[in-house]
């Protein structure tokens, strides 16, 4: 293949598309170089399919070097190991909108695998990927409706931000990624400081409107590749079968969509799959291989569910629970449902449940992030589990997959805009969402949870945050929105329309989109009856609990912060850290020094963290000439006593100091261990310290 590259500006930025050079097995690789951001994207699609699937099994593999930064990794094995946390958010986020675009029915195996080689600390390199895996498969001959184009938005004054840098983002009240065709938004991922809906859709429409010089670009190069395309063709739907399953089963299958217990409902609807099956297998006189005759059965009867359930919204009666297109589910909130944690919450809305709970802990619970742009320490952690039997199945129980680390750190953008600033409050925050039950959008519970179970343990927190997902369905020009979408109107509707925030305005949007033709003006729909329902459900649960609670929990840790000189530290942790070791172990504290010499002093005892507070502020206190200290003899002499009065400060006692009349001996009046109270009559040049006793008489 003939090398050829492409260059565009992209904001304040370069970037450049080369393919032909790099990795020539592939099915389809394209370089990308985002001002010095360079990733390396390949595509590799089976040319065979399986008959037996009926899903794409479409993999995203995005990986970062160390090298690409000029690092070297940490462990022991000194090698990249398992995907970090953003490794696997990225992943999502190149997969979403690219999973909609592949033609109904195709199933062979594509491979999508996203390099990180060189990083420019300021350009982020999931948007490059983004875009060289639009690239990659828009060369490839796969039956790829693309290309896709990809942008970053951030807001400032007034004003929206084409791909800000990350110094930029610093100061911008939003951080959203779009995804999208030349026609159609297909994906959005966003963190915002409390914007409107009408902020919200104009740095969406914007980031379309940005994004067609890539998607340009992007033809351009396929046209000069001229990739032959793939010889396939979706499977045609069996007319005879489809028939039949109709004739058996759309009334029984139109009144187990009215049925709105999500078990009884799934149950009826398996038994009436499995009854039409054996029927029309018992029929089948032609003689058909049984297995494709069986995927034919499950292919049309699929078909046949879709229709039913988008045709009944479509026509205005009621949906599957009984529902109309804004009502939200009933709504019950218990907190301090757990006596031993610091913060918990029960939230539950129709058949979806999170069990929410708080931890705050001190400095070194923080979680130490090892990224491609340095170490830092993450001080608010949100982690999110889907057991199986919170819908009824048994499955595997393990370490978390790619979903629900994706909707851990969606609900975490969400409640992040109204956490306390980290001088406001000093504690390190995890809470932890395990989803009892489910029946559709458990990350926007675990947000309504969450804001609850930190008000619960004391947390500051500014506001209440509530979520609520909405679903479309869309035939031709006749559409439908849909306010807290059940798991089975998310399955077969046409979107997946997440929006958390307070009464104030949205601080998380999360999009994706199965079909290509969402309007601005259904966008605009869909958010205002989604802040219907948010204002709906920020009630409920401000009913429930007006603000934080005054008192943390009695088993959370208490923290007391004070500054002392930076040239004190040394004091406080002592030769070889004795004497900070000797102030925790007797005092029963954790004591943690910043380099500006901040303390924090933390306990489940207040008692104890003063008494160590009261230690270290002995151990900084400088000699005042005049003042009355507390001291301990430690040594005696002919002459005088050796007087300890304040950690590490002693002092003389001359023997003519120790009474107001005259002694002959100082072991007449002193011993070795006695408690005394001095005075400090001079500091010499030489810092020798005079102390007297009788002047305190």
């Amino acid at each position: 293949m003939t090398a050829i590259k492409k260059s565009f500006r992209y904001g304040n930025h370069t970037v450049t598309l080369e393919t032909g050079v790099i990795a020539r097995q592939a099915t389809a690789a394209v370089m990308v170089n985002m001002d010095d951001t360079i990733v390396l994207v390949t595509v590799v699609g089976r040319d065979s399919g399986n008959t037996d699937r009926d899903f794409l099994p479409l993999t995203v593999n995005y990986q970062e070097r160390s090298y690409a930064a000029g690092r070297i990794p940490g462990g022991y094995f000194k090698r990249e190991g398992k995907p970090s946390e953003k490794e696997t958010l990225t992943s999502r986020l190149i997969d979403r909108p690219l999973r909609p675009l592949f033609k109904k029915g195709f199933n062979h195996e594509v491979q999508v695998v996203a390099t990180v080689l060189s990083l420019n600390p300021e350009v982020d390199s999931d948007i490059p990927a983004m875009i060289g895996a639009s690239a990659a498969l828009s060369l490839s001959g796969l039956p790829f409706m693309g290309p896709l184009g990809a942008a970053r938005v951030g807001y400032r004054d007034n004003g929206y931000l084409l791909n800000p840098t990350a110094t930029e983002l610093e100061s911008s009240q939003l951080e959203m990624v779009v995804a999208g065709t030349e026609h159609a938004v297909l994906m959005v991922e966003s963190e915002a400081k409390e914007l409107s809906e009408e902020v919200m859709l104009g740095a969406v429409m914007f980031a379309h409107r940005e994004m067609q010089i890539v998607i340009q670009t992007i033809k351009e190069m396929a046209a000069e590749v001229g990739a032959s395309e793939w010889e396939w063709e979706a499977p045609a739907m069996n007319t005879t079968v489809e028939k039949r399953v109709v004739e058996l089963a759309e009334k029984d299958l139109t009144a187990a969509y009215q049925i709105r217990n999500k078990q009884e409902r799934q149950d009826a609807i398996a038994d009436l799959r499995d009854r039409i099956t054996d029927q029309i297998l018992s029929e089948n006189t032609s003689k058909e291989d049984e297995e494709v005759l069986t995927e034919d059965v499950k292919y049309v009867f699929s078909h046949l569910e879709s229709r039913i359930v988008r045709g009944r919204i479509l026509e205005g009666s009621p949906r599957i629970d009984g529902r109309d297109t804004k009502t939200v589910r009933p709504i019950n909130i218990k907190v301090g449902v757990l006596p031993r944690t610091h913060g918990s919450a029960l939230f539950t809305r129709g058949e979806t449940q999170a069990l929410v709970v708080a931890t705050l802990g001190t400095e070194r619970d923080a979680q130490v992030i090892d990224s491609l742009s340095g170490e830092y320490k993450e001080t608010f952690m949100l982690h999110y589990n889907f057991p199986p039997y919170s819908v009824g199945e048994v499955g595997f129980v393990g370490s978390p997959k790619r979903r629900e680390i994706g909707h851990g750190n969606l609900a975490k953008r969400g409640v992040r805009a109204v956490l306390p600033s980290k001088k406001e409050f000093t504690y390190v925050l995890r809470v932890v969402s395990e989803i009892t039950e489910s029946n559709g959008s458990s990350s926007m519970a675990s947000i309504c949870g969450t804001s609850l179970a930190l008000m619960d343990a004391g947390v500051p927190t500014r506001a209440h945050v509530a979520g609520i997902a909405m679903g479309l369905v869309k035939e031709g020009e006749r559409y439908a929105v849909l306010t807290d979408i059940l798991g089975d109107e998310d399955h077969l509707g046409d979107m997946d329309f997440k929006v958390a925030g307070t009464l104030d305005g949205v601080t998380a949007l999360q999009m994706d989109i199965k079909i290509d033709g969402i309007t601005e003006s259904i966008m605009r729909d869909a958010l205002e009856q989604a802040r219907e329902g948010r204002v709906h459900i920020l009630g409920i649960m401000t009913d429930t609990m007006q603000g934080p609670r005054v008192e943390m929990s009695a088993y959370a840790p208490r923290i007391i912060t004070m500054r002392i000189p930076s040239d004190k530290i040394r004091d406080v942790i002592g030769k070889g850290g004795v004497t900070i070791r000797s102030l925790t172990e007797e005092t029963g504290t954790v004591i943690d020094i910043s380099d500006d010499g901040i303390v924090k002093v933390a306990a489940a005892d207040l008692a104890a963290c003063e008494e160590a507070i009261r230690r270290i502020e002995n151990i900084t206190a400088d000699v005042v000439i005049g003042n009355i200290y507390e001291g301990t003899v430690v040594k005696l002499m002919d002459f005088g006593a050796i007087v300890t009065f304040l950690p590490n400060k002693q002092g003389l006692v001359h023997i003519s100091q120790i009474a107001k009349e005259r002694i002959e001996k100082v072991s007449d009046r002193l011993a070795e261990g006695q408690a005394v109270r001095v005075k400090v009559l001079e500091i010499d040049k030489q810092g020798k310290i005079r102390l007297s006793m009788k002047e305190v008489i």
